[in-house]
């Protein structure tokens, strides 16, 4: 954690000086600091990976449900990363775009956990 408070006040430090005369290095700047902090966390994602394959061999869960998870975690951190740095260009609309498309690419893909639940539901009304 302390690698990555570095890098991040680094960049904003260094971007900072730039942005007074050179503001396009500025965003290239706050662009590639955030690449470099995105490259450190998806080391971190791996461990936690590993350790929900570890939770779904321990316990009854199908793989498909694990599987929409890890796919929901992923599109969240895309999208989000993508965002901040729409926003850091300026450019919040497309940010929010993004924001819009996120949610509902984790809409779709949950949707087969959600006609699961809603048939168990359905089992339970029934019977």
């Amino acid at each position: 954690m302390i690698k990555a408070a570095m890098i991040g006040i680094v960049g904003v430090f260094l971007a900072l000086q730039l942005k007074g005369s050179k503001p396009e290095f500025a965003v290239y700047l706050s662009i590639a600091t955030s690449v470099l902090l995105l490259i450190l966390a998806v080391g971190r994602l791996e461990v936690v990976v590993e350790s929900v394959k570890l939770i779904q061999n321990s316990i009854s869960v199908q793989t498909a449900y694990i599987q929409v998870l890890l796919k929901i975690i992923g599109i969240t951190y895309i999208s989000e990363f993508a965002s901040d740095i729409c926003k850091d260009a300026g450019y919040s609309t497309i940010a929010g775009q993004i924001g819009v498309f996120s949610k509902l690419s984790i809409l779709a893909v949950s949707m087969p956990i959600i006609t699961a639940l809603m048939d168990t539901i359905q089992g339970f009304l029934a019977g």
